[in-house]
């Protein structure tokens, strides 16, 4: 049985049709006509991600504020640099979730409430980094189910969120060797 080729040009939106298409709905800026129709649920889902960013943020600054002891100034170090880092994520999200036309939701009220991770205070430095440890892992977690979701349907915020799970590995990973060594 013979297979019939696909001709590659016509998977190409014509140039006439690509130019009206872009002057139809030009208030929707990078939202495209082809853009998945699932856009609310992406929303949804990277609020979610927003939420989990800063209640990250808080906890590594509280961490950050309340750690002591003699051992406690490289770890009050890692804990600043990775509330710096997760406030980036938390950037580049709420910049997403306004280029796909919604809006970042940073109510306080219920932010924790919409958080993939937990707001754990921790008493011990060990406690702190191992709350750290489990909320990387659940960043982790939830970021591979979201990229993973998006696949080609959405590149520019696969890519990002490709970006900032690599970075939430590295946290993981570095919240793992401080743990061995608290």
């Amino acid at each position: 049985m013979a297979t019939q080729t696909k001709d590659p040009i016509a998977t190409f939106t014509s140039t006439e049709t690509l130019r009206a298409q872009a002057r139809k709905e030009i208030g929707e800026g990078p939202v495209t006509v082809n853009y998945p129709a699932d856009r609310e649920l992406i929303i949804e889902q990277l609020n979610k991600s927003l939420a989990t960013e800063w209640v990250c943020v808080l906890r590594y600054m509280r961490h950050y504020y309340t750690i002591t002891g003699v051992v406690s100034e490289p770890i009050k170090a890692h804990f600043l640099e990775h509330a710096r880092e997760e406030q980036m994520h938390a950037g580049k999200i709420a910049e997403r979730i306004v280029q796909l036309g919604g809006e970042p939701d940073l109510d306080p009220q219920t932010l924790t409430q919409r958080s993939h991770a937990e707001y754990q205070p921790g008493k011990s430095i060990k406690d702190m980094v191992r709350e750290n440890l489990i909320a990387e892992r659940i960043a982790v977690e939830a970021y591979r189910e979201l990229i993973q979701f998006l696949g080609d349907r959405d590149p520019t915020t696969r890519t990002m969120l490709e970006g900032i799970l690599a970075q939430e590995e590295e946290h993981a990973d570095e919240m793992r060797d401080l743990l061995e060594e608290a």
